[in-house]
């Protein structure tokens, strides 16, 4: 029985990103029929927000090689969302080949996670994204900007929120209709989450604007969803099954799992439309293709495991 809580939302978007996020960390090529019939799983479970894949060049990430290929093949669902990561002119080049409406591009909030995982600075990172922007909303796409390393950095540590704050205000400057804040390593507890989101709001960026991204390798992605939620957050980024983590900094563990946050919504009363059961059955479904099981805790429980 739901226990509602005061100062949360009626509703909450889920942002589903494993077939992205999750999939891209993979050893082993996941075949693209597995991933679109994945895609076609989740928007029969009800989520309404799914990113499907990434333009990026198949060097840096071979697992994504196939997204052309994938978002031919895929089988749309009427009222489902599929964005795609554009990292450049070129992904933006074949974003825009392959039809999408709504593309996102990738920033940082530390230097040297810029350089190590965009191949720039902290500021001439912009200059990447500033015709990739352009080229999508000259075209009618929607963008959507991702921050990684807003609560911490592997080789920086500790990150100062108006650093945050000012990268996040440079793509909504830019024309971002919402802006990502990820805590890649996944080091942030609540009361950090509050001082992030305090800096962004102060540098002019509107709660409303913003979506939060949350790692569980210290056990804190729930408990910073809830502060985000409390704070006027309203859109979560999740993984089904809790796949996933990041590519270009080795301590970062997975996703928050998208069966954990239903199930802290459902007994919070906070709607999303999704229907648990149908999700955890598909989380269990990728789990056998990829040879392991979910690590989600709730997937865990709800099937037996």
């Amino acid at each position: 029985m739901p226990v509602p809580a005061p100062g949360l939302p009626e509703h909450v978007t889920i942002y589903e990103v494993g077939a992205r996020d999750g999939l891209q960390n993979e050893s082993a090529i996941v075949p693209v029929e597995v991933k679109a019939e994945f895609l076609h799983r989740l928007a029969a479970a009800g989520l309404r927000v799914l990113e499907a894949t990434s333009f990026v060049h198949p060097k840096w990430v071979p697992q994504l090689a196939d997204a052309g290929d994938l978002l031919r093949l895929l089988v749309r669902t009427d009222g489902v969302d599929y964005p795609v990561l554009v990292p450049n002119e070129r992904g933006m080049d074949r974003a825009l080949d392959a039809g999408v409406s709504h593309v996102a591009v990738f920033a940082s909030a530390t230097d040297t996670f810029a350089q190590r995982n965009l191949n720039s600075t902290l500021d001439s990172q912009f200059a990447m994204f500033e015709p990739v922007v352009k080229r999508a909303l000259e075209g009618g796409l929607r963008v959507r900007g991702y921050v990684s390393m807003c609560f911490g950095d592997p080789w920086e540590g500790a990150v100062a929120p108006e650093q945050v704050a000012a990268v996040t205000r440079r793509l909504a400057e830019m024309g971002c209709h919402q802006i990502s804040l990820g805590d890649t390593i996944g080091t942030g507890t609540p009361g950090h989450v509050d001082a992030v989101l305090d800096a962004c709001v102060a540098a002019g960026v509107a709660v409303r604007q913003l979506a939060v991204h949350f790692h569980d390798t210290y056990g804190q992605a729930l408990a910073n969803t809830l502060a985000a939620l409390r704070r006027g957050v309203r859109t979560v980024d999740a993984s089904a099954g809790g796949l996933g983590g990041c590519p270009y900094a080795e301590s970062a563990t997975g996703n928050l799992a998208t069966e954990d946050l239903v199930w802290m919504l459902d007994g919070l009363g906070i709607g999303h439309g999704v229907d648990l059961d149908a999700l955890v059955a598909t989380s269990v479904w990728m789990a056998e293709r990829l040879g392991r099981p979910s690590p989600s805790r709730v997937v865990r429980a709800l099937a037996g495991d």
